[in-house]
């Protein structure tokens, strides 16, 4: 007599162009089995393989839970066609399955290998189904998005400008056209900064969250859009940990055994909007900040490379709009000798 099943998960490790799915059960006995795989391109046809072939593997009258990992922009389409055709869907940072994948007798990492990883993590964890995203977080990250486009294009436009007019002998022509479009790029980037203003100020809460996160040095109005934006309201955040795991700001080391080859770097795996959006509210803060100058100057002094500083500084900041977004208490300049004195009085 078969036993009864306890948890059906789909885990799905996924990439721009493909899925890579695994399968597993766990019994009454709470015995976790891996026993299928299969490959899916990542569009709404492989979707409806998808599904159609997890159909065929698993029996209906258990639960089933699709888990896939927060790959910046990759998983959504999945996510929204899965929760769209009421599937249960948790949608975990990345680091949560990084560690857990530490755990596993796993000697060699592959999309296949990963892919079973996250199925036995939905498998052995309790999760949260995944919830749509606010429609005014996916209005501004569209919105923040293009803008960003905009500003390359604007760049793109003003190089080819400068080495038209150092040639011996500039076309007239092309000029005037370059220097049209650059007035079209300045005329839609002001419409970008319209609407995000207007899409602010239409949600109460969100217009609450971003007053708080421009206290923080070097933040302004269209950073908080964005860190807003690219997280959903922190949707999935639990810690700032995993708010710099989620931009790709946490460490990585190449590992060997028990030894470690070459120097650790950050990650990049993560939200790479996010990590350029940290970049200008950095050096602002650098400049203007004493607290955030002192972390810049301790972390240069340790390595000597001013890149590592500067981005140490992004992530402090990222980590400071979360806080601030949690506690809903605004930045403080004398936080740290607030806080000091504060314990003083609890220990005296």
């Amino acid at each position: 007599m078969m036993k009864r099943l306890l948890k059906q998960v789909v885990g799905i490790d996924v990439a721009q162009k493909e899925l890579v799915v695994s399968l597993g059960n766990m019994n009454e006995d709470a015995l976790s089995n891996v026993y299928a795989s299969k490959t899916f391109l990542n569009n709404e046809k492989g979707f409806m393989a998808l599904v159609l072939w997890v159909k065929k593997q698993t029996l209906e009258e258990f639960p089933l839970k699709y888990v896939m990992e927060a790959t910046g922009v990759y998983h959504e389409s999945l996510a929204y066609f899965l929760s769209n055709n009421t599937y249960q869907v948790s949608v975990v940072m990345p680091n949560k399955i990084t560690n857990f994948f530490k755990t596993l007798e796993i000697k060699t990492v592959t999309d296949k290998s990963m892919a079973e990883a996250i199925t036995l993590f939905g498998l052995e964890k309790t999760l949260d189904n995944w919830v749509q995203p606010k429609k005014v977080f996916r209005e501004l990250r569209q919105i923040t998005r293009e803008r960003d486009q905009l500003i390359v294009e604007r760049t793109m436009l003003k190089n080819q400008l400068h080495a038209e007019q150092v040639e011996a002998y500039p076309s007239v022509k092309t000029v005037t056209r370059i220097k049209d479009r650059i007035k079209m790029a300045n005329k839609q980037l002001n419409e970008t900064m319209v609407e995000i203003n207007e899409s602010i100020k239409k949600d109460v809460e969100l217009n609450q969250a971003i007053a708080l996160i421009t206290t923080i040095p070097g933040i302004g109005v269209l950073t908080s859009a964005v860190i807003m934006a690219e997280t959903n309201g922190f949707e999935l955040i639990r810690s700032t940990s995993q708010l710099s795991s989620y931009a790709g700001f946490d460490v990585k080391e190449k590992e060997s055994g028990t030894s470690v080859k070459g120097k650790p770097r950050i990650s990049k795996r993560g939200n790479r909007h996010l990590r350029k959006a940290m970049h200008m509210p950095a050096l602002a803060a650098i400049r203007h900040s004493e607290r955030y100058k002192a972390i810049f100057v301790r972390i240069l002094s340790r390595n000597g490379i001013k890149m590592k500083a500067t981005v140490a500084v992004q992530r402090k900041l990222l980590e400071m709009a979360y806080t601030i977004y949690k506690t809903k208490i605004p930045y403080q300049v004398n936080y740290l000798q607030i806080q000091r004195e504060n314990e003083l009085v609890l220990n005296s």
